[in-house]
């Protein structure tokens, strides 16, 4: 647990992981931020921000409203300013790289919202995210898109505009799996969907981390929901580094909840 702020207790090694010293190594973190300022254009956002997301693990970022999450997300995708720090992937720098080839390094960014093509077909939109792969690839893919996402073989000829904002989101999510990430961004995927549906995505988030071994980093706007699938957690809130560790540990640390998630 390392807690930053008013908080004062920090283990040995927690506290290797939050100042980025430790060395790259197998089983390491996969994406890895170090002392990051960031926001668009001259509006900053995030302050000295610190960041590790494991390899095969689903690492939760939680915070209030305005707190900078979605633009860490942006930032390692390449979407923002960065006026200081370091991102690296697999212990490479991609600091300066364009979120194309950010995209090509097989990392993919799920927005919260216009993360589909609505006026084509599903399967226009599963061509479309594969501009990638070649006509074998794509025909070897689609098929394991479908079992993994039933509902969109249902809907294959129909315009993604007829979909639900569930199925929307399993539409996004098929569309950056058939490129076979290695990391998945997810910015508040279960933001204005029923209960029920909420569920079903978070669901499929740990089916592909478990059946595909994808790295996950989650923001999500019901916090003892990610808890509940997280490995790992950040609270941020005012740009700035509050607390990671331990879903547990961030439940057990009710002045926490208290003050920046509304947690009783």
């Amino acid at each position: 647990m390392h807690e930053t702020g008013d908080g004062s207790s920090s283990s040995s090694s927690s506290s290797s992981r939050i100042d980025g010293s430790k060395e790259e190594s197998d089983g390491g973190p996969i994406i890895r931020v170090s002392t990051l300022s960031s926001g668009y254009a001259s509006s900053h956002i995030l302050f000295d921000v610190h960041f590790e997301a494991m390899e095969q693990e689903i690492t939760v970022i939680v915070g209030p409203n305005g707190s900078g999450k979605s633009t860490l997300l942006k930032s390692i995708f390449g979407l923002c300013t960065i006026y200081d720090g370091q991102i690296r992937f697999q212990g490479r720098p991609i600091t300066e790289l364009t979120p194309h080839d950010i995209a090509r390094e097989k990392i993919a960014y799920l927005p919260q919202v216009n993360n589909v093509f609505a006026n084509l077909t599903i399967r226009e939109n599963l061509v479309m995210a594969a501009y990638t792969l070649d006509a074998r690839e794509f025909a070897e893919r689609v098929p394991e898109i479908l079992e993994t996402f039933p509902i969109l073989r249902t809907y294959e000829n129909s315009k993604a505009q007829t979909l639900s904002g569930g199925e929307r989101q399993m539409l996004a999510m098929g569309m950056a799996l058939i490129r076979r990430p290695t990391v998945m961004l997810f910015d508040e995927p279960t933001a204005s969907l029923s209960p029920k549906l909420a569920l079903e995505v978070l669901s499929k988030i740990k089916q592909m981390r478990d059946e595909f071994g994808i790295s996950v980093i989650l923001v999500e706007q019901n916090v003892r929901r990610a808890l509940r699938l997280g490995d790992s957690v950040y609270l941020l809130a005012n740009g700035k580094n509050v607390f990671d560790g331990t879903p547990e540990e961030l439940l057990a640390h009710r002045e926490l909840g208290r003050l920046y998630l509304g947690m009783r």
